[in-house]
């Protein structure tokens, strides 16, 4: 399957369960990096617009590039009222953006799914002198006992599944080349708290996840409710997780 469809189908339940990303990163890129109201950033890989939204609510002006229609259709749902918000059909190597014309390239959970040396080319195309590119993941903290229950489950039913954030070691080579072993790294605290509703919708909205479709599912989402049972507290889960951010130029 096609990377650009991998999410066809789940714009809606990710829309809703997927998590934010602390403020602490947004204060960080308004005081260290002094990206401000006359900046004009390009969110690629956008999706349905999590991380376009708390960008807007900072004031920037943002290009959402998003190639999946159900995941771009959903962001204009949420965000169209924004006059900051341009809405594009466009994927990482081909944004459809004009040479030298945006300050900042955001890249929130959707980095790991594309062509890492095409993508360069295009945000040096984009990107004007100093321009920076901006990669963040939510990470599950991997040895937290719920999180290696969660991956034993998602192991036994998701045929797919090859690890969180697409099984990819986002510290490898790959960053250090892309941003020519010249990046910044800052992490943020940001546990993500769930109700069960939530916690089940979280896992669905994976691109691994099973469907209503596939013979194992009710087993599937009986296991995910078995986990909850077991570690949320006054009808609460909570996952120990972090924000991490890799900043630098590609030039």
């Amino acid at each position: 399957m096609d990377n650009t469809e991998k999410f066809t189908g789940k714009a809606s339940v990710y829309s809703e369960a997927r998590p934010s990303y602390p403020k602490a990163l947004f204060d960080y890129l308004v005081n260290i990096e002094k990206i401000n109201k006359d900046s004009f950033i390009a969110d690629i890989g956008s999706g349905t617009g999590k991380f376009s939204e708390s960008l807007l609510n900072f004031g920037f002006k943002v290009f959402a590039v998003e190639p999946n229609k159900d995941m771009r259709t959903e962001a204009e749902k949420l965000l169209s009222l924004s006059l900051n918000f341009i809405s594009i059909n466009g994927t990482d190597s081909n944004t459809t953006l004009k040479d030298n014309s945006i300050d900042y390239i955001t890249v929130a959970q959707a980095f790991h799914w594309f062509n890492p040396v095409a993508f360069k080319e295009e945000c040096q195309r984009i990107l004007k002198e100093n321009g920076k590119v901006i990669l963040v993941w939510n990470n599950r903290v991997p040895e937290s006992e719920i999180v290696i229950k969660n991956a034993e489950i998602c192991k036994k039913y998701c045929k797919n599944f090859k690890g969180f954030s697409g099984g990819l070691d986002i510290t490898s080579n790959t960053i250090s080349k892309f941003f020519n072993n010249k990046y910044d790294f800052i992490k943020f605290a940001n546990n993500l708290k769930y109700d069960e509703d939530k916690f089940i919708k979280r896992m669905l909205s994976s691109s691994y996840s099973l469907t209503s479709d596939d013979v194992n599912y009710l087993e599937y989402i009986n296991a995910l409710k078995d986990l909850f049972k077991n570690y949320s507290i006054n009808g609460i889960l909570t996952i120990p997780n972090e924000t991490n951010m890799y900043i630098g130029n590609v030039f």
